[in-house]
């Protein structure tokens, strides 16, 4: 299954944002393994790196984003990545911009702590806790 981690999720792990942060390390040892291939967004690094530049120093945060994307394929956004997310009925323009470039980039499902972001979403959406259980991975 190819899933499109949201900003959040990825969050949750590196910052240890409890109660969050165990399912979502539970699903990124599922792409460590192989057994999900996982996708962030390109806005989802640049966010990561300036947020935790600003709580563990740029050394640390660039071994974050060299750990990321070791793990994960990145999903573009480009020209029509935006201009669909401008298009679109979603309430939220980052939500917008992370659904389509999970679109083009083969996503068959989105993680996300805000799946009320999502609501506009055609692809099925899952917080970290309900995509273990489709994935049979905790009861």
């Amino acid at each position: 299954m190819i899933i499109l981690f949201d900003t959040n999720v990825i969050l949750d792990v590196l910052f240890d944002r409890k109660p969050f942060a165990e399912p979502a390390s539970q699903l990124l040892s599922l792409v460590e393994r192989g057994e999900v291939s996982g996708i962030i967004c390109a806005t989802t690094v640049t966010t990561i790196h300036y947020l935790s530049s600003k709580i563990l120093g740029k050394n640390k945060s660039q071994n974050q984003i060299k750990d990321l994307i070791t793990l994960f394929e990145i999903a573009s956004v480009n020209r029509t990545v935006i201009e669909e997310a401008l298009k679109s009925k979603f309430s939220d323009f980052e939500d917008s911009v992370i659904y389509h470039a999970a679109h083009h980039a083969g996503a068959e499902a989105i993680v996300t702590r805000d799946p009320k972001g999502f609501k506009k979403s055609k692809l099925p959406i899952f917080n970290s806790i309900e995509l273990l259980k489709i994935l049979q991975v905790i009861e």
